[in-house]
């Protein structure tokens, strides 16, 4: 059995301005939170504890998930008072957890459907130290490369260069043996890409590299959260409506739009690949297209809306 740590703590800068006043957390991919994306990912391999690292507006959250007991979980929170880094923030988190278990390490910016319980086995049959979720992209120009050897050991933790060596890189997935959290020091910043995974493959240790292509995406930026729940509802139809969205018969939605729970959608209006979050009201004939609607917003009649991010008080572009 493994426990695990989530890392949501950071400030959501790539993410503005959908981040502006939501924590990263609980911006919604297909209905629901992201983190919830993630806590179901967990719970399906097995896991049933989980601290969340938390730091920015942890106290809008916390609430939401609570003590993880509606999801069949036991959810544990490190709030961090300042930011830790990767590794400073899972050394922070791991003193709540038992630290007899193997640790996995989930990233706030990343949804994976790769098998997860396979990665855990393979990391606890090898006896690692750690064991990474590699995944292959067709050009790794823009990414760190991750070399491994016949017997999948990890060989280097390579920058981004012109002409790849692998097109294998790091997907933000890990399994820990708890030996390599505890000698991370407490209360020190440090980035467990940039020096501890370094560190343990120049010093002889056993860093595994679990190779998988399976759905991934970094989900960091607003267009790669929109691209995210797109591809989640369109594996089921058009377009999807949460509990107690009300649609009006003449309204077009397409593109694999996500419809929040309690909104409602006018005659007339046409939405195609937007996320419309919980609580909002889509005025009759309005035209919304590759946006985010915020939680509680009003669109008034008629209003169209391309590439933005719409609350109540302003519409601003997405890069």
């Amino acid at each position: 059995m493994a426990v695990a740590i989530l890392l949501v703590g950071g400030f959501g800068t790539r993410l503005m301005p959908l981040t502006k006043n939501t924590p990263k957390p609980m911006l919604t991919v297909a209905g629901i939170p992201v983190t919830e994306h993630q806590i179901a990912m967990a719970k399906a391999a097995g896991i049933t504890e989980i601290v969340l690292a938390t730091s920015y507006l942890s106290e809008v959250f916390i609430p939401y998930f609570g003590d993880g007991s509606k999801w069949g979980m036991k959810i544990k929170y490190a709030v961090e008072k300042e930011p830790l880094g990767t590794g400073g923030g899972i050394r922070n988190a791991a003193q709540l957890l038992d630290s007899d278990q193997s640790v996995v390490i989930l990233n706030g910016d990343v949804l994976s459907s790769h098998n997860l319980a396979e990665q855990i086995r393979q990391h606890e049959s090898h006896d690692a130290d750690v064991t990474l979720h590699l995944t292959q992209v067709e050009d790794a120009r823009a990414f760190g490369c991750v070399p491994t050897d016949s017997n999948g050991r990890v060989t280097a933790f390579l920058e981004k260069m012109e002409n790849p060596v692998t097109n294998q890189i790091n997907a933000g997935c890990y399994v820990f043996n708890p030996r390599v959290i505890t000698a991370i020091p407490l209360d020190t910043v440090v980035s467990v890409e940039r020096e501890t995974f370094p560190h343990l493959v120049a010093s002889g240790a056993k860093v595994f590299g679990y190779v998988e292509k399976a759905y991934w995406l970094d989900i960091g930026t607003p267009r790669a959260l929109l691209k995210a729940s797109i591809d989640i509802v369109k594996r089921s139809g058009e377009f999807l409506a949460m509990p107690g969205a009300g649609i009006d018969p003449t309204a077009v939605i397409t593109g694999g739009s996500c419809i929040g729970s309690n909104s409602s959608v006018g005659a007339g209006a046409v939405i195609d690949g937007s996320i419309i979050e919980a609580g909002c009201v889509i005025g009759p004939n309005a035209k919304i297209s590759d946006s985010f609607v915020a939680t509680g917003t009003e669109i008034k009649n008629n209003v169209k809306i391309t590439s933005s991010f719409a609350t109540n008080n302003e519409i601003l572009p997405i890069p």
